[in-house]
């Protein structure tokens, strides 16, 4: 066998059936709870200008720093491929206007992302995510909305070992003093120079990094919620109290922080056990002073973003069956040139009246052509021979019990959505 000229590159990966058509599912179940719950679909471009990362999600992160897909065009626009979705969604909000009209704004997407990462399980270049906003409003009950409608896409999947790990940050009242003090029991410990660049620069980033020698450095470093103001606190308080009225579990974890630096206050992230390392699929929670950032007015937000990829990885590992269905309803085996022109016209019939219908082509023997029905996962094969059309019906076989009955050629549709309702 011959080896193909081209590969996907690395770190990325095809989705082809039936991964395909699980990943769908996948996504169109976290989409289901905020499509009943007002949110409106927003789509951005793929690519934007490399500032708006830069600014938004933080020159000291590692996204920023060393993960972005960042080029010039040869109009000569710094762009970069989206490595995350919060930033361009503010910015279409405040680029339309949306702000200005009632809020809050409550939008939903889903797409491609990218990031130039170290590939393993659970980690790629390329992944897909589904994601949600709320802007326009501090009030706690939206962090909690947001929490409870992840918690219930991942169950309408039939997961049960998701985790949802739950800190606050705080805000602009309560984060300088918790800076100073983590900075000052940074500053003990011997670390890389890189690390030590980080502790003057941003100190939340290295309780962010995952070598397991800086995790067990920082086992006795202070922890955020120590030093929320009352302001914090209610807020956090509220939001614990809410989800517990859900009856949605959670761990609090003070010690949460995530790769993005425009998070204040609420931060949740979602976790399952079967990823390994990789263990997050999914989280998010609050940035109230994004806007300012990008140059808009205040505008309070929070949102989330599910790993669809991750997810379905997290299913195989629980052992849930692929999601989404691949194959259709009807197939239509036509014998001959004339019961062949009669068949494309009975699928097309079937398909405009909602019934999922393909039919064997290339001009294939019976035998060939039930093998491609029982391929199609099709209930039910219509058979048209020469004899057939001459008196007018069709056979029609069921392909699970092997049962046959002729049917009028001008009654097939109806008699097939009965046989499907």
């Amino acid at each position: 066998m011959n080896q193909p000229i081209f590969r996907a590159p690395r770190g990325t990966f095809d989705l082809v059936p039936p991964r395909g058509e699980a990943m769908l599912a996948v996504r169109d179940a976290m989409a289901a709870p905020l499509r009943a719950s007002g949110y409106g679909y927003v789509e951005t471009p793929s690519f934007e200008e490399t500032r708006l990362f830069a600014r938004g999600v933080g020159e000291s992160t590692d996204i920023v720093t060393k993960e972005m897909y960042s080029f010039t065009t040869r109009g000569g626009d710094d762009v970069t491929l989206r490595p995350e979705g919060t930033a361009p969604v503010l910015r279409a909000v405040l680029e339309n206007g949306l702000h200005r009209g009632a809020l809050p704004v409550k939008l939903w997407y889903s797409g491609s992302y990218y990031r130039y990462e170290r590939p393993q399980k659970g980690r790629y270049r390329h992944f897909s995510q589904v994601g949600a906003e709320i802007l326009g409003t501090e009030d706690p009950a939206s962090d909690a909305e947001l929490i409870v409608l992840a918690v219930d896409a991942y169950r309408s999947l039939g997961l049960s070992g998701v985790r949802v790990l739950l800190n606050s940050l705080g805000s602009s009242e309560s984060r300088p003093a918790y800076r100073a003090a983590l900075q000052e029991y940074l500053r003990t410990l011997d670390l890389d120079e890189e690390t030590r660049r980080r502790v003057e620069l941003n100190p939340l980033r290295v309780l962010d990094d995952k070598r397991p020698e800086i995790q067990k450095a920082l086992a006795q470093a202070p922890v955020i919620t120590d030093y929320l103001s009352s302001g914090d606190r209610e807020h956090h308080e509220t939001v614990r109290s809410l989800l517990a009225d859900a009856a949605v579990d959670f761990i609090d974890d003070p010690r949460l922080v995530r790769g993005l630096d425009y998070y204040t206050r609420t931060l949740f992230e979602f976790v399952h056990d079967g990823l390994g390392a990789q263990s997050a699929v999914g989280g998010g929670g609050r940035y109230d002073g994004l806007s300012e950032l990008l140059g808009g007015p205040r505008l309070p937000g929070v949102g989330w973003a599910l790993g669809a990829d991750r997810t379905l990885l997290a299913m195989q590992a629980e052992g849930l069956p692929l999601p989404g269905r691949v194959g259709v309803d009807v197939f239509a085996v036509p014998l001959g040139d004339d019961a062949a022109r009669r068949a494309f016209g009975l699928v097309t019939a079937l398909r405009r009246a909602g019934v999922a219908a393909d039919v064997a082509t290339g001009g294939r023997g019976l035998k060939g052509s039930m093998k491609a029905a029982d391929r199609s996962g099709a209930r039910y094969a219509v058979v048209i021979g020469s004899r057939d059309l001459e008196q007018g019906v069709a056979q029609v076989k069921d392909l699970g019990s092997g049962e046959q009955e002729p049917v009028a050629l001008d009654r097939l549709v109806e008699h097939l959505r009965v046989l499907l309702a």
